[in-house]
């Protein structure tokens, strides 16, 4: 049994790997993909943002889709979306066409950060769920640091930027193929339930009574995971260290520490979810979050030394990767009814990746406007609201049956 369930779930967070190779592969791509179609900075800006716009889709309607045609049926779309889609980036003649085929790598991406998370839950037992869903949040980290290898890889080859855009097509045939062969139906989805019973229930219906309420705590657990800041600190780390004094390094370094960090933090998380607890774990990342991110305000405010800047946002990342990063996922999996499971984790997702983009979106004119302490000021009050959330609202699910959540839960 439990070589048949890792075996399961490795298959499905392949999906997960994918989903890393497309948010970080386009990273040695960018100054080629500019050069080569001759972009101003909003041109290449939406080359880059068209895969966050297609994950707010792919998000949305998920979760209809996996109620109406099963969960395996998705993952089988959702390989075929990486294959057509980065081969379409590949060979893409001009900024448009590179443009249509991110974006539908984005749906590809946004579909299975739903389906994924969902499914492992419903298959993994009780005691080595919160293990078994982390794992999703594990391969995309570890799919971010391959895509900064391959990139630096592929450096010296002609066109290297089609190549580094086009690596996802490999591993999503890999990903079609054990999916068509190895992943069974999950045993909560029965096509009598998806094609009949579910039909029949509004989407409105996920925001009524109880359910309702689990719902508004879930889809705000997954906004306090984005608007504490993780994209901003991530995307935007060269602009904060030259604003510091701190450029030194390459961002290609730069990248990969980060990378290598989440991903030590990941493993910490996968150790503890199913020991210490998701609160608990939830808790201390949020603490450990609001000091960092405490003192990173402090450095932009009295001109502290440059070097501690770097250290402050590699302790916010460790602690965000070992709680909020996997965590959020594995608690909404978990709180979410059987009955409208899919379509909660829809919206839930959804909101999270609305948050996402403002909050990449608005960093940067925040940053310039307004400075670094601000910017850090504003993710250390969310961190610390999100701290009280968890603390008030936020139930334990670890060793417990999703029947027995439901039950606890008044469902």
């Amino acid at each position: 049994m439990n070589r048949k369930i890792y075996w399961i779930t490795f298959v499905a967070v392949m999906g997960g790997f994918i989903f890393g190779l497309n948010m970080a592969g386009i990273s040695g791509a960018v100054n080629s993909i500019r050069d080569v179609f001759d972009l101003s900075d909003g041109g290449l800006g939406l080359v880059v943002s068209a895969l966050t716009i297609g994950c707010l889709i792919g998000s949305l309607f998920t979760g209809g889709f996996a109620d109406r045609y099963g969960r395996r049926k998705i993952f089988l779309a959702v390989a075929v979306l990486f294959i057509v889609s980065s081969l379409g980036c590949a060979l893409a003649p001009d900024s448009h066409t590179l443009v249509f085929f991110r974006l539908l790598a984005g749906i590809a991406v946004g579909a299975d950060s739903v389906i994924g998370p969902m499914y492992i839950s419903e298959m993994a037992p009780a005691d080595k769920r919160g293990r078994l869903v982390s794992f999703q949040q594990f391969a995309v980290v570890i799919g971010i640091l391959v895509a900064y290898a391959i990139d630096y890889l592929l450096l010296d080859l002609a066109e290297a930027w089609r190549w580094m855009l086009g690596v996802p097509v490999v591993f999503g045939a890999i990903f079609f193929v054990l999916a068509l062969t190895s992943l069974p139906e999950s045993r909560r989805w029965a096509p009598t339930k998806g094609s009949v019973a579910r039909e029949k229930r509004a989407f409105s219906d996920i925001f009524k009574g109880k359910t309702g309420r689990i719902v508004l705590l879930g889809t705000l657990l997954a906004a306090f995971q984005q608007i504490t800041g993780i994209n901003a600190v991530v995307n935007y780390a060269p602009i904060i260290f030259e604003q510091t004094g701190v450029g030194g390094g390459t961002a290609l370094l730069q990248s990969c520490l980060v990378g290598f960090v989440n991903f030590l933090a990941t493993i910490i998380a996968l150790w503890l979810v199913d020991t210490k607890g998701r609160k608990t774990l939830l808790l201390w990342g949020a603490a450990g979050m609001i000091l960092s991110l405490a003192y990173l305000a402090c450095s932009f405010s009295f001109g502290w030394p440059g070097g501690g800047v770097l250290v402050a946002l590699l302790v916010y990342i460790a602690f965000f990767a070992a709680s909020f990063a996997p965590v959020m996922w594995v608690v909404n999996s978990e709180i979410f009814p059987d009955r409208v499971r899919a379509q909660a984790l829809s919206f839930s997702t959804c909101i999270s990746w609305i948050c996402t983009f403002l909050t990449v979106q608005f960093s940067p004119w925040i940053l310039n406007a307004l400075g670094g302490a601000a910017l850090f000021g504003i993710f250390g009050l969310f961190s610390l609201a999100a701290f009280l959330f968890v603390w008030k609202y936020i139930p334990e699910t670890k060793g417990k049956s999703l029947e027995q959540i439901e039950k606890e839960l008044g469902l």
